[in-house]
C-alpha cells in the first residue's frame, strides 16, 4: 500500500457500534450522548484501522488455530530495539524489555515496586487522568505540581516544586509527550526534570506512549537520552497500542537500563505471575516495522490535516483557546474565558452539539474550564465536530 492509499484509508468511515467498543458503546452511559447520531471524542482510540502487517499476523495467528502459551520472544525485542534505534535514536538491550498488560498496569507495577503505601507520588498536572485511580487505589498519596502556562506553553515551575516537597515523595510520573495538553517537552525541560529528580531521590517513570504520534516540524527526545546520567533512577515506558490503535491487545513495554531496578521490578512481575499475551506481542511484532514506520508517517500527516481543521474551527468561537497540538491526537480546549459555568458548557457540548469529550477538572488541578476532544477520526467527523460546536456556541459575542 502507497503512502497516499495509507492516507486515504483513514477517511474510511467504520462502524464500531454494538462492537464492544467503549468509546463508542459506553458513551451515552457515560455523556448522555446516544451513538446514533453523537460523536465520541472522549476515549483516546482511534477509529482508525491499523497497518494490514497487523491484521495479517492475527490472521496467521488464526489459521494456525492453536493458542498456547507465547514462547521464544526474540523477534519481538528485536523489532522494539529496531523501533526505539530508528524511529528515536535510542539503543536498548533486549534484556532490558518488561512486557506487561499495557501501561496502566505498567505504571501500577512501578508503584508495586519501587515504592510503599503512603509513599507521595508526584505528577505534573493537568496529567492523563488514569495515573490518579492507579495511584489511589495502591495506597499511594498524588502530589499534584500544577503546570505553569507561558506564552500558551505549559511549563514546569521547580522552584515552586522543590518548595512543595516534603521528604515523602518517592516518585515521579512524567507524560511525555504530555497528555492532555498535546504537547512534547524541550530537551532542556527534561533536563531540569532530571535534576528535580535526583535533588528529591526520586524514581523517574517516563509514560511515553504518545511519542511516535508527533505532528510535523516537532521532535520528541526520549527521557534516556535527554539526561543518560539518571539511568540509574530511570523507568521508561512504551507501547504499539495508541501508536497502531491496538489498545485492546493490552500490551506495553517497561524498559529499564538499571540492573538494581530491573532486578525490583522482574521481583514485582514475578511475584504477581504476569507473563505476556501473545496475540498483543504479535501485533507489536508486526507493527514495528518497515510497513508500520510508513503507516505512521501517514497517519501523522492525516491528524495534522484534522488539526488544522478543528484548531482553526474551534478558534472562530470567540474567546474559545485551542492549545496548539503538537504531539497525541488529543486536543486541549480552554472555555474559561467564556465565563461559563461547567454544567453550562457541559449542555452545549454534550447536549446541544451531541459530542462526548473529555472534562478538563478529570485530569487534576489546572483542568478546570477545559475539555480534551479526540481528534482521530475521519476528517468528515472532525469537520461535522467543528461546525456542531460552532453552532452550540454561536450566542458567544
Amino acid at each position: 500500500m502507497s503512502f497516499d492509499d495509507m492516507s486515504t484509508s483513514f477517511d474510511e468511515v467504520i462502524e464500531r457500534r454494538g462492537t464492544h467498543s467503549g468509546k463508542w458503546d459506553q458513551m451515552e452511559a457515560r455523556y448522555g450522548v446516544s451513538a446514533r447520531d453523537g460523536i465520541p471524542m472522549w476515549v483516546a482510540d482511534m477509529d482508525f484501522r491499523p497497518p494490514q502487517a497487523v491484521r495479517h499476523a492475527l490472521e496467521r495467528m488464526i489459521g494456525n488455530g492453536i493458542f498456547g502459551y507465547y514462547g521464544d520472544d526474540r523477534a519481538y525485542l528485536d523489532a522494539i530495539g529496531w523501533w526505539m534505534q530508528t524511529r528515536h535514536d535510542w539503543q536498548i538491550q533486549p534484556d532490558w524489555v518488561f512486557t506487561t498488560h499495557g501501561l496502566v498496569n505498567g505504571t501500577g507495577l512501578t508503584l508495586q515496586a519501587f515504592t510503599e503505601p503512603g509513599d507521595g507520588i508526584v505528577m505534573f498536572t493537568p496529567v492523563y487522568h488514569a495515573f490518579f485511580r492507579v495511584i489511589r487505589a495502591a495506597g499511594r498519596e498524588v502530589v499534584e505540581c500544577p503546570l505553569v502556562e507561558r506564552d500558551g506553553r505549559m511549563t514546569m515551575d521547580f522552584d515552586a516544586y522543590d518548595a512543595q516537597m516534603t521528604g515523602r515523595e518517592k516518585m515521579v510520573i512524567l507524560c511525555s509527550p504530555h497528555n492532555p495538553g498535546g504537547q512534547v517537552w524541550a530537551a532542556k525541560e527534561l533536563r531540569g526534570l532530571a535534576d528535580f529528580a535526583r535533588r528529591h531521590d526520586l524514581i523517574l517513570v517516563s509514560d511515553e506512549i504518545h511519542h511516535d504520534l508527533v505532528m510535523p516540524g516537532h521532535r520528541h527526545t526520549v527521557m534516556a537520552n535527554a539526561a543518560p546520567e539518571i539511568m540509574d533512577r530511570l523507568v521508561m515506558m512504551s507501547a504499539t497500542t495508541k501508536t497502531f490503535n491496538l489498545a485492546g491487545g493490552h500490551t506495553g513495554n517497561v524498559i529499564i537500563a538499571d540492573e538494581v531496578l530491573r532486578k525490583r521490578f522482574a521481583n514485582t512481575l514475578a511475584a504477581l505471575g504476569i507473563s505476556a499475551n501473545s496475540f498483543g506481542i504479535e501485533m507489536a511484532r508486526a507493527a514495528y516495522s518497515l510497513e508500520g514506520a510508513a503507516w505512521v508517517d501517514a497517519l501523522c500527516a492525516y491528524l495534522d490535516g484534522n488539526r488544522r481543521i478543528f484548531e482553526e474551527g474551534l478558534r472562530a468561537i470567540p474567546g474559545v483557546k485551542v492549545t496548539p497540538l503538537q504531539a497525541t491526537y488529543l486536543e486541549w480546549v480552554d472555555f474559561r474565558a467564556l465565563g461559563m459555568e461547567e454544567a453550562e458548557i457541559r449542555r452545549r457540548i454534550e447536549g446541544a452539539a451531541r459530542i462526548a469529550a473529555n472534562h478538563g477538572e478529570t485530569f487534576g488541578k489546572g483542568g478546570a474550564g477545559f475539555q480534551r476532544f479526540n481528534i482521530a477520526t475521519p476528517r468528515a467527523r472532525v469537520k461535522e465536530a467543528v461546525e456542531r460546536l460552532q453552532a452550540a456556541f454561536s450566542d458567544v459575542q
